[in-house]
């Protein structure tokens, strides 16, 4: 087929992921080929793939040795599904090896196929979970403003940024919202150093109103996605938020399928503070991205809850556990601990760290930068003081990304948020040249908005 029709039919025939029609009818992408962290389209142009393709590819493209292991699993056995009492070894094996990584006691797992199923399926556990004690007035599911939870109708309902939100309303009843812990954008306008965790505290007050004994779940990602740009919480916030939960028996719910295996220089991301909550949600990374796979993980305590004729836990997925994608995930994290890449990306992240300064010192619109490992966001304002935005009609995040993409480098950008999160294999050469690239955009900005 000619270039020309393949693009076409592109346009035609499939509704894309968070469709950008703008972008699309100029001119759709077609990629053919990956080697490390670049990756070719069908004209053979070469792009540096910064954002490790939705931030999964940790290993870069074209890893040889998970392609052969997938190869090796499938001409063996392909697929049987894990229903009833029915089991496939590498599932098994994954399960065993997820058990020895996981924080505090999370040592059981319930398999889907991505990172949006991983949410549901907690959700559904954390409710089971109570009706199953015969507490089934405790019910409601608690998340955080302007967080990100997934695309299925549960996920959604938890998810507290609007645009993901208002096609579908009205949305699943029992879900409140708490603030978010974000210092920059701060819902009481309040600051790090004399705020008391302000946040926190009003979580905690919206639990006494609702009732305690009206609550299932708090569902919270540690440090949230490339959504709001990876804002660390504050000193203090996550363990107070764990003794909470625990107090009022309610299940504490991390979702990190953005944050986990080992992008942030550990395992997942709550390891930083010692915070570990009962349910634990893995996606994205996990396989490396060579297939789909989703993992809810939890305790003994809780999955003794339904280890009983008539108390199981009623949820399912044709493919979820796929044989397949357990030995992508086997090896992907034999490569993660033989290769000592936590270590390398906490090192590279201090790296990163490093020129970010720099750059926050060199420029006045460089308002903000937060991260860790290889999640890191750069937010660009008008006026760094006053934490004053730019006027969206300059549209300056797009106009940087478009800068870096016709170099060919492939940046994310989050309106005026740029995010940086490449492969855990990236060298520091690479690093600097990604954040080279940037920097001549801000020169750019500057120089015609200025």
């Amino acid at each position: 087929m000619k270039t020309s029709k393949i693009k076409k039919d592109a346009i035609e025939y499939i509704i894309p992921h968070w469709a950008d029609y703008k972008s699309l009818i100029k001119e759709p992408k077609i990629f053919v080929k990956g080697e490390g962290v670049y990756l070719y389209d069908i004209e053979g142009k070469k792009y540096f793939d910064t954002f490790s393709s939705l931030v999964t590819s940790i290993l870069g493209h074209g890893n040889k040795e998970i392609a052969d292991a997938i190869y090796a699993q499938v001409r063996e056995l392909e697929f049987f599904p894990n229903i009833g009492d029915t089991f496939t070894l590498p599932l098994v094996q994954l399960a065993n090896k997820l058990a020895g990584i996981a924080p505090g006691e999370l040592k059981v797992s319930f398999f889907v196929n991505s990172g949006s199923e991983a949410n549901e399926t907690a959700i559904k556990l954390a409710r089971q979970y109570f009706w199953e004690k015969g507490q089934k007035s405790k019910y409601k599911i608690m998340a955080r403003r302007y967080s990100y939870h997934g695309t299925t109708l549960g996920g959604v309902s938890a998810t507290g940024l609007p645009y993901f939100r208002t096609p579908f309303e009205p949305l699943m009843p029992g879900y409140i919202f708490a603030p978010s812990a974000n210092c920059l954008r701060c819902e009481f306008g309040l600051e790090p150093k004399n705020c008391k965790l302000m946040c926190a505290k009003t979580l905690e007050n919206l639990v006494g109103w609702e009732g305690p004994e009206t609550v299932a779940a708090l569902i919270m990602d540690p440090i949230p996605g490339s959504n709001t740009g990876y804002p660390v919480p504050p000193d203090g916030y996550l363990e107070r938020i764990r003794k909470f939960c625990t107090k009022n028996d309610i299940l504490l719910i991390f979702d990190e399928i953005q944050t986990g295996i080992a992008k942030t220089g550990k395992w997942f991301a709550c390891e930083h503070w010692n915070v570990v909550p009962d349910i634990l949600t893995i996606g994205k990374a996990i396989t490396a991205a060579y297939l789909p796979l989703g993992v809810t993980m939890t305790t003994p305590e809780i999955y003794s809850a339904f280890r009983k004729s008539g108390s199981e836990f009623r949820s399912g997925s044709t493919f979820g556990g796929h044989a397949a994608s357990c030995v992508a995930a086997l090896k992907t994290l034999e490569i993660i601990e033989r290769d000592n890449l936590i270590e390398y990306a906490g090192k590279i992240g201090a790296h990163i760290k490093k020129r970010l300064g720099e750059m926050y010192k060199k420029y006045p619109i460089v308002g903000n930068y937060r991260g860790m490992g290889t999640l890191w966001a750069m937010e660009l304002l008008k006026d760094r003081k006053t934490r004053t935005p730019f006027d969206p009609k300059l549209k300056v995040g797009n106009r940087i990304r478009d800068f870096c993409w016709e170099r060919g480098m492939i940046l994310r950008n989050n309106a005026d948020i740029l995010v940086i999160a490449p492969s855990i294999i990236i060298t520091r050469e690479q690093a600097d040249e990604i954040l080279g690239l940037i920097e001549e955009g801000i020169k750019m900005i500057m120089k015609e908005s200025m």
